[in-house]
């Protein structure tokens, strides 16, 4: 048996929005790889690596892709006695929203879908290729 909508368009609906404020220990991560059993290598602004772990609410429901941003919250990390630093508290699904808050880190620039344009060698895109009767 499934979980009920009402409890997936929750948490879709959490997610599509971001906070206003951050608190001093929340901060957005990039996630790195995928650890299993809801753990997440997640690199913070400052480059450092921590290991978060996904809450239930979550689980099933909300899908986090390499490289995808997550609101980390540190707050218990010394009080577990794990490997766990952190508890994703968002999974940033709207990236263009999120970008325009204070908040958001200068090191986590937005990569460009075409890279920039290289002197190095001419792209042979819709060319013909070269043909062998030049030496003739």
């Amino acid at each position: 048996m499934g979980r009920p909508k009402r409890n997936v368009f929750a948490a879709a609906e959490e997610t599509s929005t971001p906070p206003s404020a951050l608190t001093a220990t929340q901060s957005i991560a990039r996630v790195i790889k995928a650890e299993g059993n809801s753990l997440y290598s997640c690199a913070l602004p400052d480059k450092k690596t921590i290991l978060a772990e996904l809450p239930s609410r979550f689980r099933n429901t909300i899908w986090i892709k390499n490289g995808g941003y997550v609101l980390i919250d540190t707050k218990e990390a010394d009080v577990r006695q794990n490997k766990i630093g952190g508890e994703i508290l968002n999974v940033v699904r709207d990236e263009h929203m999120w970008r325009k808050e204070d908040y958001w880190p200068k090191e986590f620039v937005k990569a460009s879908a075409y890279p920039e344009d290289s002197d190095e060698e001419e792209s042979t895109v819709g060319k013909m290729p070269p043909s062998d009767s030049e030496d003739e």
